[in-house]
């Protein structure tokens, strides 16, 4: 609410008025308190750390991974803070870019060099400010170049103003910050293997630095995130699934079993898309808050099917009003573990039934939902042999053995297994998903985290954008590059419109 409209106010509305803005300023205060408090346990993290006997590499991506965070909780404390008066806070003092990198001139010039009076303005000098810029293998340096232009009549200047950037009067240009997001999220290369590389370029770049933009990269590209999982929210058919990843715990000394938890949109949707939550553990409650359940009245949780695994975590979703849609092919892997591993004859003959079933699939992956719910349909028949086949051996196999325990996983999820026969919309397995996270579980290796949620939280936020980015065919730098460059000045209203599935270049 702004000055002018206080005076139209009654005094009832000018009460309500000032409680609305004290609860406000309680609720900045009590998250800047609490923000503060992170960073005061981060700081003593990073300096404690120092004394832990972890390995050299381990050091190295604790060390990023704690200027990251503090880099992220000092960006979100910036912006709940009051606006302050311009000049009071004190900006460091910047090296000058190396002089023998290439230099590109970019020019900002009035849109209307005419004065007001009428006469023509004159260019009397120049502000240049230069940001460092990277291709790969190639430093370049941009010289933002904003020409002052007066009026001598009227002792006006006119300068064409600097335009926003995702990290304030920042360095990098987005096309380096997009760089190195690519490098850590998509090919897996820590900040101190990146540092190597831009000094082999011809410009060092310390990992602290490095920690830094990420830090603040992630905080601007959350609301991004945020829009993709509501958006992903509304789909009536989802994937989920979880995969476990090392957790770096500074004052232990040692790694701590997390997990990322992946939703995704079906191959048969519109909509391309793939969120990742990273969670310290696996409890199903995780799930749960993803989804919104149980739900309120104001914010009503998602009742769509849920296609996973059998673990049970899911299970407390299906008592929520989310509907079970089984995987068939973690039960085809039973039997293929008992015919690879023993040459069961059971297992081989379920296998033949599971080929039949996917035969038919595979006929009808291209075709639309009502065709591929025909042919599910023909298919029925088979399903029902089969289901009558496995009772049959069940009776002929004791109880506990590897036979019993193949077949006894299918016919308790019979129901949810075969699901997919009534609906041309759903999958028949979850492997859509897997195959989301297969490219991230090929880096497992380097998901070392801090203590903290925050770096595992940020982690999988880029990874959601980056993987949704590939999703819908597009090269996640130059999405990534686009996208922080429009950040600044795009509309919250319309965050939606830089989502992978809706991103058009300008």
């Amino acid at each position: 609410m702004i000055a002018d409209d206080l005076d139209t106010l009654d005094a009832h509305q000018l009460r309500d008025a000032l409680r609305a803005a004290r609860a406000d300023g309680a609720f900045k205060q009590a998250v800047i308190e609490k923000l503060t408090h992170e960073n005061a346990i981060l700081k003593r993290l990073k300096f404690a750390a120092q004394s832990e006997r972890f390995g050299a590499e381990q050091r190295s991506l604790l060390d990023e991974t704690l200027d990251s965070d503090l880099a992220a909780v000092a960006a979100e404390i910036e912006a709940l803070q009051p606006s302050r008066v311009t000049g009071e806070r004190q900006q460091p003092r910047r090296e000058k870019l190396p002089t023998h990198l290439p230099r590109r001139d970019v020019c900002h010039e009035p849109a209307n060099t005419t004065c007001g009076c009428g006469q023509a303005m004159q260019r009397i000098g120049e502000d240049v400010a230069e940001k460092l810029d990277y291709q790969p293998g190639v430093f370049t340096v941009e010289r933002h170049i904003r020409g002052k232009w007066v009026c001598k009549c009227c002792e006006r200047i006119v300068q064409a103003p600097v335009a926003p950037h995702i990290i304030d009067k920042g360095l990098p240009t987005t096309g380096l910050l997009a760089q190195v997001l690519v490098a850590k999220y998509l090919d897996h290369l820590p900040l101190y293997r990146q540092e190597a590389i831009f000094e082999r370029a011809g410009h060092a770049i310390a990992r602290s630095t490095l920690a830094q933009w990420v830090g603040e990269c992630g905080v601007q590209l959350q609301p991004l995130v945020d829009a993709l999982a509501a958006e992903l929210r509304r789909q009536p058919v989802l994937h989920a699934d979880e995969t476990p990843v090392a957790m770096l715990k500074p004052g232990h000394g040692k790694t701590h079993r997390a997990y990322l938890w992946s939703y995704c949109s079906t191959q048969f949707s519109p909509l391309q898309a793939v969120v990742f939550d990273f969670a310290d553990s696996r409890g199903g409650q995780h799930a749960r808050d993803f989804l919104g359940l149980p739900g309120t009245p104001g914010k009503p949780a998602w009742q769509g099917k849920l296609v996973c695994d059998d673990f049970a975590g899911y299970k407390a979703c299906f008592e929520l009003g989310v509907t079970e849609v089984g995987c068939m092919a973690h039960a085809r892997r039973k039997f293929h573990e008992l015919w690879a591993n023993h040459g069961s004859q059971v297992g081989e003959q379920a296998l033949k039934f599971f080929g039949q079933l996917y035969e038919v699939e595979r006929a009808a992956t291209n075709a639309d939902s009502r065709a591929r719910l025909e042919a599910r349909q023909a298919a029925r028949p088979l399903a029902d042999a089969f289901h009558q086949w496995l009772r049959q051996q069940r009776q002929r196999v004791p109880d506990g053995s590897a036979t019993a325990r193949a077949i006894d996983y299918s016919l308790k999820r019979w129901a949810a297994l075969t699901r997919y026969l009534d609906d041309g919309d759903l999958p028949i397995d979850n492997n859509w998903v897997e195959n989301r996270i297969r490219p991230i579980a090929l880096g497992r290796q380097n998901w070392l985290f801090a203590g903290s949620l925050r770096a595992g939280k940020r982690a999988a936020a880029v990874m959601s954008l980056i993987q949704s980015a590939k999703l819908n065919g597009l090269d996640p730098y130059a999405y990534l590059r686009d996208v922080l460059q429009r950040l600044p000045t795009h509309p919250a209203s319309c965050i939606e419109q830089l989502l992978p599935h809706q991103w058009q270049t300008v």
